[in-house]
């Protein structure tokens, strides 16, 4: 299936940003701030009972670009690139928690168990630097909600599983053998555990984990000469460091992580995963979100600038989001500290690059931002529609499993069209 990009640098901000204090201005909440209403219909949590207030963004909008791009006044950088970007404000999830909207966003699944979306694009694309992993992704100090098994192979073989890069000091702990040790030794020493494995794989053939394994040693033992130079942001010169805000103390730390994700697409990467936050703010919003913004507003701008200078962009697909949105009330938990909660219901998805429609604003929330109510659609179509920019078919990508096939979508969805311009079509 013709692909439109070849690579995809997924930036999750993990713990919910809010849509209507970043990109879906709300001003009517300007008139109900405050105003204590009682929510009617099903709850899903504790957070939705008692009395709630609704609250008004703390940040005004501005709209830029030749397309009008609604976004709030602090994305001073990302502003500038505004025409890059498509907007898709009809996402929903099914979760109003952290760890199982974590996974059902990154896995497709709420409870966990299942590949994460980077092992099933590497699963179906296989791998373009044989010296590297597929699947890169670059966590915070401290792991997101659900840990690790947001980027787990699951029950695909183990080699398709995300490999996590440190934010400090070295990137992979014992990537270079032992003082003392040679790189001739390091061979004939793997050359002998392989027999070992080879001959112990072959008595137990129904243990594949022994397999990939196997193959992980080999990836580990050519990684010693790729990752140095992949890594090494010292070869960058100072006029495209300073771009991504390498070296101010707000921006540094994000900024490392994207021009190392711009490094691992020159590299070959299929899937380069971005962690930032929290963005859980259910209080303080005016503070956290700001905070947050100002970290990741100017490396976001950079990494979509030099990638298209680079003649990188229509490649590589370029995705924000968290996993889910929040809510235009809170119970006003901290006094005069506003702030929102829990959302699955309304959220905003970013996409530049790799074939979306760049320029355009997909979808609508309601009048205070509380539903999707235009062009909605669940998170599943989200990702068959990720999947077929790289030219995947989510019902042809499947492995067998517990009695069944499965696939990332779990039972199938639909491509959203009005986010992709230029796709072939899909063939039986």
């Amino acid at each position: 299936m013709p692909a439109t990009a070849k690579n995809c640098i997924f930036l999750m901000m993990e713990g919910g940003p809010s849509h209507i204090d970043t990109f879906d201005p709300k001003p009517v909440l300007a008139k109900l701030h405050l105003q204590e209403f009682v929510r009617e219909g099903k709850q899903k949590s504790a957070m939705e009972s008692g009395k709630r207030y609704y609250v008004r963004s703390p940040f005004k909008f501005r709209r830029h670009g030749e397309s009008g791009a609604d976004m709030a006044e602090n994305w001073t950088h990302l502003a500038a690139v505004a025409d890059e970007i498509c907007f898709f404000r009809g996402c929903q999830v099914d979760s109003v928690n952290h760890p199982t909207a974590m996974y059902q966003m990154n896995c497709g699944n709420r409870f966990g168990g299942d590949p994460g979306i980077g092992a099933w694009v590497t699963y179906g694309l296989g791998s373009m630097n044989q010296n590297l992993p597929g699947f890169v992704v670059l966590p915070e100090v401290s792991y997101p909600q659900g840990g690790s098994a947001n980027w787990s192979n699951g029950f695909l073989p183990a080699c398709f599983q995300g490999t996590p890069l440190r934010p400090g000091g070295s990137p992979i702990l014992d990537l270079q053998p032992p003082v003392g040790v040679t790189v001739e030794q390091q061979r004939r020493n793997l050359d002998l555990l392989a027999r070992m494995n080879q001959r112990h794989a072959a008595q137990h053939p129904d243990q594949e984990d022994l397999s990939a394994r196997m193959l992980s040693y080999e990836l580990a033992f050519r990684m010693q000469t790729e990752v140095p130079g992949a890594i090494d942001l010292s070869s960058e010169d100072e006029k495209t460091r300073s771009m991504y805000g390498i070296g101010s103390a707000a921006t540094d730390a994000f900024g490392r992580k994207c021009l190392l994700a711009r490094k691992m697409v020159e590299k070959g990467v299929r899937f380069i995963q971005l962690y930032n936050g929290t963005w859980d703010s259910h209080d303080y919003i005016e503070r956290a979100h700001g905070n947050l913004v100002r970290g990741v507003d100017q490396p976001i701008a950079a990494l979509i600038s030099d990638l298209k200078q680079r003649g990188l962009l229509e490649s590589t697909l370029i995705v924000w989001c968290g996993e889910f949105g929040r809510t235009p009330d809170n119970g006003v938990r901290g006094g005069t500290a506003y702030g929102r909660d829990h959302n699955p219901n309304a959220m905003t998805i970013w996409l530049a690059g790799g074939g979306c429609k760049a320029g355009h604003t997909i979808g609508a929330t309601d009048e205070t931002g509380m539903t999707a109510v235009e062009d909605v659609h669940h998170v599943r179509d989200f990702h068959v529609t990720l999947l077929r920019l790289l030219g995947l078919d989510d019902n042809k990508l499947n492995y067998y499993h517990a009695g069944r096939f499965k696939q990332l979508s779990q039972f199938g969805g639909n491509v959203i069209e009005s986010l992709v311009t230029g796709l072939a079509p899909l063939f039986p």
